[in-house]
């Protein structure tokens, strides 16, 4: 019978990361819960090559990074392969190689966050938001290794998060189509699932109440993600069924330029017809036509704070934190005079 970690748990009555503990020689565990487990692997005959002392004494200085959620950024997410571009760079100076774990063996024995991070050892992690996320997530968080998350609010005494300022974004959007003179204003995001696109479109309905602008319910659309078919889908829909806005602020760079396209696609000018704004300031934003206004993240200062308050949490220099940072205006063709 071939025993993994998931029954070696489960006859000993304990958790997953109980029995990844003992075989990494934590000492938060009790002597009688690891006489029992050690049973359990000598009877059945279990081994792993990062069992052992010797393994357990090394030093690896390993990162390792999760892209969360069942619906997840991956890697080609613009904005999320800025600030890890920016997030690599730091931690190999401070002396520090990534790992990347799958969330396609969740499923799996042994298959968890926790476990694997246990398994090779890392000295944090990274973690990266998408929609949805895990069960496997909190865990991971709430554990003694050092945890960053990206767009995603973290809680674990060993734990902390770097995001934008979500509220800011959506008041700059407002406020800028304010100055511009328009008050018929519309807003794309993706699901209910995603707590960014939802923290963006509540602070953006109330930057709209804050001007005293009308929320026109048609006007809003959610798709399904934050990528380009979803902006194209969404802006179509509004012009089927005939409730195009003035303006639109879209969740995100990818949404707004394929939300242009559509516009493009029915006859409508950008921006004499239909102004808009997206979100991000990805390169793209440069060279579509008309250029695109955006509320810029900072990807490099998040990628750079991400790493060194990880480092800092690491090496106890640090206790559970946030850091929001601060977005800015860029002005193009899209909406307003080319900056």
């Amino acid at each position: 019978m071939k025993i993994t970690i998931k029954k070696i748990a489960e006859l000993a009555g304990v958790s997953v990361s109980t029995v990844s503990k003992i075989l990494n020689n934590y000492d938060d565990v009790s002597a009688e819960t690891k006489e029992r487990v050690h049973k359990i692997i000598e009877a059945y005959g279990y081994s792993t090559a990062y069992s052992s002392k010797a393994s357990a004494s090394r030093k690896f200085n390993l990162i390792g990074v999760v892209y969360a959620g069942k619906i997840n950024a991956e890697f080609n997410h613009l904005f999320f392969v800025d600030v890890m571009n920016a997030f690599k760079k730091r931690m190999g100076l401070l002396g520090y190689d990534l790992i990347f774990f799958s969330n396609e063996r969740l499923d799996e024995s042994e298959g968890d966050y926790l476990s694997r991070c246990r398994r090779y050892q890392v000295d944090g992690c990274i973690i990266i938001s998408g929609d949805e996320i895990e069960a496997d997530i909190a865990e991971l968080d709430q554990s003694d290794i050092p945890c960053i998350g990206i767009d995603l609010p973290l809680t674990g005494n060993r734990s902390g998060y770097v995001m934008s300022d979500n509220t800011n974004i959506a008041y700059k959007a407002v406020e800028h189509f304010y100055l511009q003179g328009y008050r018929e204003l519309g807003f794309i995001g993706c699901s209910d699932a995603s707590q960014i696109s939802r923290n963006r479109e509540q602070a953006y309905r109330e930057a709209l109440q804050s001007y005293g602008l009308p929320i026109i319910e048609p006007y809003f659309v959610n798709g399904t993600d934050f990528f380009m078919q979803t902006g194209y889908q969404a802006m179509m829909q509004m012009i089927e069924k005939g409730t195009v806005p003035r303006a639109i602020f879209a969740a995100s760079d990818l949404l707004a330029i394929c939300a242009v396209r559509a516009l493009q696609d029915k006859g409508y000018k950008v921006p004499e017809d239909v102004a808009v704004i997206g979100c991000d300031d990805i390169e793209a934003c440069k060279h579509v036509s008309p250029p695109l206004t955006t509320v810029r993240q900072d990807k490099d200062k998040i990628g750079l704070l991400a790493a060194l308050m990880l480092y800092d949490l690491i090496h106890g220099q640090l206790q559970s934190s946030s850091v929001m940072v601060a977005p800015e205006l860029v002005v193009r063709r899209s909406c307003g005079a080319e900056a």
